[in-house]
């Protein structure tokens, strides 16, 4: 029996890795979306399902247009801020993503970037490969994180997550959310709600910023809410780019408003190699790697073709995103 065809962005680097393509060629046909563009006429009327996988792909209406056969578009990762779905839909399209999936990678990302700012870990690094000297200099004396307080701005899954393992390093935890978890819930990780995200701000070591991205939440940490946080805070950001205003960022560093920021997401992605932000000492930048793992990133694949398979067949998939 003939498999079904599945439009991939890329294979390699600059899209899904080669290492997980027998998962994805068990069940389907590949097309790369340079295979595509070339021999347009050739794939149009075959591919049933696209598979998103970084920025690889843009799935607009000029390429909906072209792929009368499409039923399913699958994302790989939670966040699909850059799918349009009312317009995939009106196409007669439906939209999956890979949700809870992520949560224990991205939770881990995020105290490994709170860990590393704080106990100037690159800056330790960089002493044995390069020192001249036998001695630390005063500028490599780190910060406790165990006793600290840390604010997490988005109790969801993820955040919970990140309390869970913070309540393990005897942290002091405080939470803004929409909602207030239950009781029950705070007290398993010692957490205390805060209805106000300045008392969370002003009162912080360490603030982490875990929420959608959303109208509501861009750009929702400026120059008014970094002003209130501590001279002595770290902000990490584990949630997308545009939720912190970067020339904000950029300038509280410089003036010192706060110590510190270690940034899992940016904007763009990656950052231009002249973005102020790689140039200031107090700051740790990755390129988006809070689910760059190999057992992760298996899942995913794994749980983007089992909501292809499920429509394909027929069936409602488990992970579809409704508007």
């Amino acid at each position: 029996m003939e498999k079904p065809c599945v439009l991939v962005p890329a294979l390699g680097p600059k899209g899904i890795y080669q290492c997980f393509i027998p998962c994805i060629e068990e069940h389907f046909t590949t097309v790369t979306y340079e295979e595509f563009e070339k021999k347009q006429e050739n794939f149009a009327e075959m591919i049933q399902a696209v598979f998103v996988w970084g920025c690889g792909l843009q799935v607009n209406k000029k390429l909906l247009q072209t792929l009368p056969k499409l039923q399913v578009v699958a994302n790989g990762g939670v966040g699909v801020d850059h799918l349009d779905i009312p317009l995939i839909n009106s196409f007669g399209v439906k939209v999956c993503n890979t949700p809870h999936v992520v949560d224990n990678a991205t939770a881990d990302i995020g105290m490994t970037l709170m860990l590393a700012s704080a106990r100037k870990i690159l800056e330790g690094h960089d002493f044995s490969k390069y020192h001249e000297s036998v001695y630390l200099a005063e500028s490599t004396l780190g910060n406790d994180v165990s006793g600290a307080t840390l604010g997490i701005i988005g109790m969801g899954r993820i955040g919970y997550k990140v309390a869970k393992r913070a309540n393990s390093f005897e942290m002091k935890i405080l939470y803004h959310n929409r909602n207030q978890r239950k009781e029950e819930e705070e007290r398993a990780v010692g957490a205390v709600y805060c209805e106000k995200i300045e008392d969370l701000l002003q009162k912080s070591d360490f603030v982490m910023v875990v929420v959608n991205l959303s109208p509501q939440t861009r750009k929702l940490i400026g120059v008014k809410e970094l002003a209130m946080m501590k001279p002595n805070s770290t902000l990490i950001n584990i949630s997308r780019g545009l939720v912190v205003d970067q020339d904000a960022l950029v300038d509280a560093l410089k003036r010192k408003v706060i110590k510190a920021a270690a940034l899992d997401v940016t904007y763009p992605e990656p950052l231009p190699r002249d973005h102020p932000l790689l140039s200031l000492p107090n700051v740790i930048v990755l390129p988006h790697m809070g689910t760059h793992t190999v057992e992760t990133s298996q899942v995913i694949v794994e749980k983007m073709i089992s909501n292809t398979l499920a429509v394909l067949n027929g069936e409602q998939p488990p992970d579809e995103v409704k508007i």
